[in-house]
């Protein structure tokens, strides 16, 4: 039997503020739904099912089909006629629904009553880089304390924000929410659904430029998490960004800072650090300053500390990036009341999420899988994971969108970054990516003629562009071995748009492994 939600249909009908249509001329307001989707294939006996247009689907098509798996509700835009006359669907199968205006709308106002309903600690989570393995990290320590639920990949949306909130039951007892943007007041409209308890912010970097234009243009539109975030809330900022330490006072807030020991007001920092190449670093966090009373959860009284603490950890990931995220994951696991063991225990279980720094080792490779998406400083990042390996490197480096007017300078920034960082073979994809190439050229001195893979020397042709993906791949299929030699470590990265899903696919078949 499935578990009911604190939500009951009466409610969801009066948040939507749309229009009624019982089966049968009634329906029984004061019972509790199972659950709220927008996937056909996920509704529930109780559940109820919000029908959405998308690009590829529209999801009006379906309705009669989630009534025959037991739904006790739809929210639709169309009214079973419309759908009827266009799709041709037969729609004698609908049961009740409210008729509304905008259902994502309706998503986002019944996330909003959900949230005001719970009784849970929530951690809300933004950045310009690194969220998603900062999130993996927060929610695997408080794991060893608390049933903690947190986002699905990287559902950090308008949309995958509500269908976080509405998967929350009554057996959790914290939640880590991703929070992602690329414009002024999403924000803003995040955090009202949120409403944060402890809001964490990574880094302001260079994303998202051509709509908020400056990082601090990000900054403040990052800043909007704040907008909703509870009275007695908590914030968690990486006190090694040169725009998050400058914020001292939050509202009235007072800051945690968490870092690497270069700024005197973090409170957490990890220090000691030890590289394990590939395989992750060892490193000890040092505990100190203001925290909260054991076993009270976040607290308002900012005259109790912590007592110095010493904590050796073992970060499984590899790269000073991730012992970063351990240090996040411990000033929050703080402010949740974790012992000591407790935060080194959860630091030493985490695991890659795939598409972001994942590991795949092959009888011939070794692959770096962080193909899901980018921007300068998360490629430069994995640039300087990629030369910690001890075989020969190989990055595999496409496009970066949505840079706005500086991404010519931009893509050019990383591909001289890795020819300074020692990559012995870059292989740069597409358009932008002309002038990572070009400049990867000049970085390391060689001299080529042309932009393509034809037109550059035996010689140079570790440094090569190709103006497509599937220009790649054909090079790939006819001469793998000449770009990525047997033994090497590959590094592949781009924004998700340039699906450099299928270089990682084609290089895993080309490979057994291990």
């Amino acid at each position: 039997m499935s578990v009911r939600m604190n939500l009951t249909i009466g409610e969801i009908v009066q948040v939507c503020g749309g229009r009624p249509v019982w089966k049968d001329g009634k329906a029984d307001c004061d019972t509790c739904v199972t659950s709220v989707v927008i996937d056909s294939r996920k509704v529930e006996a109780g559940g109820v099912f919000l029908a959405t247009v998308g690009e590829r689907v529209d999801g009006h098509r379906f309705i009669s089909q989630v009534f025959t798996q037991g739904a006790a509700l739809t929210v639709t835009e169309k009214t079973p006629e419309q759908v009827e006359t266009e799709t041709g669907v037969d729609c004698s199968g609908w049961g009740s629904y409210v008729l509304v205006e905008d259902s994502l709308q309706a998503l986002k106002d019944i996330a909003e009553c959900y949230r005001k309903k719970l009784d849970i600690r929530i951690v809300g989570i933004t950045g310009s880089v690194g969220k998603t393995s900062t999130k993996e990290f927060i929610a695997g320590v408080l794991a060893e304390k608390y049933n903690v639920l947190k986002t699905e990949g990287n559902f950090n949306n308008e949309i995958g924000v509500p269908l976080t909130l509405l998967r929350i039951r009554e057996e959790h007892q914290a939640a880590v929410v991703e929070m992602g943007i690329s414009d002024f007041g999403e924000m803003h409209r995040l955090s009202k659904m949120v409403r944060p308890d402890v809001c964490v912010m990574t880094n302001i970097g260079q994303c998202h430029l051509e709509n908020l234009k400056t990082r601090d243009g990000i900054l403040k539109a990052k800043s909007e998490i704040f907008d909703f975030m509870a009275e007695n809330g908590e914030i968690c900022l990486n006190g090694e960004d040169d725009k998050l330490s400058t914020l001292l006072d939050v509202r009235g807030h007072k800051p945690h800072f968490f870092g690497l020991g270069s700024n005197p007001a973090e409170e957490v920092k990890a220090v000691e650090i030890q590289s394990r190449g590939l395989w992750g670093s060892d490193a000890v966090l040092e505990m100190s300053g203001w925290a909260t009373d054991a076993g009270k959860g976040v607290s308002t009284d900012s005259a109790k500390g912590w007592k110095f603490a010493k904590i050796p950890v073992h970060v499984p990931l590899p790269g000073r990036h991730m012992v970063l995220n351990a240090a996040a994951a411990a000033c929050v696991a703080r402010l949740f009341d974790l012992s000591d063991n407790q935060i080194a225990e959860g630091i030493g279980k985490i695991q890659p999420v795939s598409g972001r720094n994942h590991l795949i080792r092959l009888k011939d490779y070794t692959l770096i899988d962080d193909c899901y998406n980018a921007n300068p400083a998360s490629m430069k990042a994995a640039i300087d994971l990629l030369a910690m390996a001890d075989t020969e490197k190989v990055a595999i480096l496409g496009d970066m969108f949505e840079l706005g007017e500086d991404s010519d300078r931009l893509h050019g920034e990383v591909g001289a970054y890795a020819a300074a960082a020692g990559i012995d073979r870059i292989l740069c994809v597409g358009s932008m990516s002309e002038h990572m190439f070009e400049a990867a050229i000049t970085q390391a001195g060689q001299k080529g003629e042309g932009d393509s893979a034809e037109g550059l020397s035996a010689q140079s042709m570790h440094i090569v562009h190709f103006p497509t993906r599937d220009a790649l791949l054909e090079s790939l299929r006819q001469e793998r071995k000449e770009y990525i030699p047997d033994g090497s470590t590959v590094l592949i990265k781009a924004s998700h748009g340039m699906e450099f899903t299928g270089v990682l696919d084609f290089l895993k078949g080309c490979g057994e492994e291990v």
